[in-house]
């Protein structure tokens, strides 16, 4: 066996570098009393694309043309604008806002390690006066917080939005990357540990193995898998598709391409079925009312008569969605609001603070929201992300009409049949075997860690969905001897939290995982694809955590697990090598002296 991690995991190879651009824009974003801000939203206004202010505030952004505009944003202050010449050096400070914590609804945690004080979760932010959207989770001391609690949901959103930046050849956001997100795209494996049975609606299996980024650590991957439904004994739904038409929908990437979405989901109708159809640009109305799924043509000709134009009034749109939505309820049916847009809301609420209440009022009338995001340059992942968690519901980004068809056929009763609310797990780990553990993914809003009363919030799960949650832990020497002698013990035992649909009871299924490591080719590939996955998350997040590995490092790994006979991972080792190429192109930029 260890012959065959040397031959699968070994290899490691150094970066490569690119050509520059013409003009360099240099400077440092700092508070209104002078103190460096890092991670600061810099975007350059002429692209679209964004990038981060690193340490002591400092930013370093190429153009092709020597005059350029910037926008400079950080959750908690005013966002400022700077237009002017690659030969001044901007020195920008950005002014606090008093009231930007002051919400209705408090903001809700990904995970939580339990008994954790705040003070030492905030360690994680580098000073108070710091803040990013997504903070990274940290190391912990098992014997002090054996316990660490997260919400599990089926959102895909994050992957198909990196690969729209990378397939434009930019940079992605750090705060795109969301490696749960990542982990969640890809379908099972023949080699995965678990299989859902006739009787059990979750199973719970675990792979322990080697950290491809520390030969000293194991990564532990938690995978749960929800039981297949049989699409023709699932109950009859009632699905209101809100479609944003408004004018900034009018390109090829928009639009269109829900239009593309939706057919295809029509064609996955039953009889039972019924569509309702509510559209907003300029104003909100109904175009079609609780029609038949068996009336196909129908309902597809006026998804193919919509055209874009006027205003976007979300707010008004959302409430005519779910006021059809309960008009026309089904009792122990389906029903749900699939709302696609691009999330740029200009017409009445518009504040994510604003929507999240709006959300949250209607998700008590048993109605699920499916979102999904299209578009580019004015895409509000935020919001639109927001809106899922609160509206009890899912996430996916639509890049191409192949992601659709991925969302909307073959992943089309994960995507739209819930077999569990309010999904919570918890991973208990025994201090005997973990000396220390570090959550990957699942990362917190800033806002959410500020704020001493936000609590976890379970997530849906759909029909025939498998997720994983990866853990990298510190194995203690005792741990190490038990598994040369191979005499397996109780690694974590892990408990997950649920409801079934339209039912108030609290369900719980517990297991207890094994210190006993992947054995099989097979379960090692599927181990190592997985923290490929992972590592290619920490890379474009610039994660602290893998600071001295290497891109040319994840190709190697990338190219030995990958199946190339799987689209999808073929795909991944593609995209790997394209960022590793961009990202090159970065460090050699950073390194590049302004002209004096």
């Amino acid at each position: 066996m260890r012959t065959v991690l040397l031959v699968l995991l070994t290899g490691w190879l150094c970066g490569k570098a690119a050509a520059q651009s013409s003009y360099y824009f240099r400077g440092t974003v700092s508070d209104e009393t002078g103190n460096p801000l890092q991670q600061v939203t810099i975007r350059q206004l002429s692209t679209g694309v964004s990038f981060k202010s690193g340490a002591a505030g400092r930013f370093g952004i190429t153009s092709i043309t020597s005059l350029d505009s910037f926008s400079f944003s950080l959750e908690g202050y005013q966002t400022e604008k700077w237009v002017g010449s690659s030969a001044s050096f901007l020195q920008v400070r950005l002014k606090i806002v008093s009231s930007s914590f002051r919400s209705a609804d408090r903001p809700s945690l990904s995970s939580r390690t339990t008994n954790l004080s705040r003070q030492e979760e905030r360690k994680a932010f580098l000073g108070n006066e710091t803040y990013t959207a997504l903070v990274e989770n940290s190391w912990v001391n098992t014997n002090r917080y054996p316990a660490t609690g997260l919400a599990l949901n089926v959102d895909r959103a994050s992957y198909s939005n990196i690969r729209r930046f990378l397939s434009r050849g930019t940079f992605v956001p750090q705060d795109a990357v969301r490696i749960e997100e990542m982990l969640n795209y890809f379908p099972a494996s023949a080699s995965s540990p678990v299989r859902s049975s006739d009787t059990a609606l979750f199973t719970i299996g675990s792979l322990l193995g080697p950290c491809p980024w520390n030969w000293d650590h194991q990564l532990l991957q938690v995978q749960v898998q929800a039981r297949q439904l049989d699409l023709d004994t699932l109950p009859p739904s009632h699905l209101v598709f809100l479609i944003d038409i408004s004018a900034s929908m009018d390109m090829p990437n928009r639009l269109p391409l829900l239009q593309a979405s939706f057919r295809m989901l029509t064609k996955n109708l039953r009889e039972k079925d019924t569509v309702s159809l509510v559209t907003y640009g300029g104003v909100s109305e109904v175009l079609l009312r609780a029609v038949s799924g068996c009336e196909k043509d129908s309902i597809l000709r006026i998804i193919d008569s919509l055209t874009p134009g006027g205003a976007t009034p979300g707010e008004s749109g959302i409430r005519l969605a779910y006021k059809i939505a309960k008009d026309h309820f089904i009792e122990k049916g389906n029903n749900r609001v699939i709302l696609a847009t691009d999330g740029d809301f200009n017409v009445g609420l518009r504040t994510e603070d604003e929507l999240e209440e709006l959300i949250s009022s209607q998700r008590q009338q048993g109605i699920y929201l499916t979102c999904l995001g299209v578009g580019m340059g004015n895409y509000k992942d935020s919001k639109i992300k927001l809106l899922a968690e609160k509206g009890n519901g899912n996430f996916a980004y639509i890049d191409s009409e192949r992601e659709a068809e991925k969302v909307m056929m073959n992943e089309f009763a994960q995507t739209l049949y819930t077999v569990a609310d309010n999904v919570y797990m918890q991973v208990s780990f025994s201090p005997r075997w973990v000396s220390q553990y570090r959550l990957i993914g699942f990362d917190n809003k800033a806002l959410a860690l500020l704020d001493t009363l936000s609590s976890i919030e379970g997530g849906e799960i759909g029909s025939g969905h498998q997720l994983v949650a990866l853990f990298e832990i510190e194995p203690t020497d005792e741990l190490l001897l038990l598994q040369r002698d191979q005499q397996p013990d109780t690694i974590a035992s892990v408990w997950l939290r649920y409801q079934v649909p339209a039912d108030t009871l609290l369900q719980l299924r517990m297991t207890n995982l094994s210190t006993h490591q992947a054995t099989t080719l097979e379960q090692l590939r599927t181990h190592q694809f997985n923290a490929a996955v992972a590592l290619f998350g920490l890379k474009l997040k610039e994660s602290p955590f893998v600071k001295g590995v290497q891109w040319e490092q994840l190709i190697n790994l990338t190219q030995q697990v990958v199946d190339f006979s799987q689209p999808l991972q073929a795909e991944f080792s593609s995209l790997v090598g394209q960022a590793a190429a961009r990202y090159d192109i970065k460090k050699k930029k950073r390194r590049v002296k302004p002209k004096s």
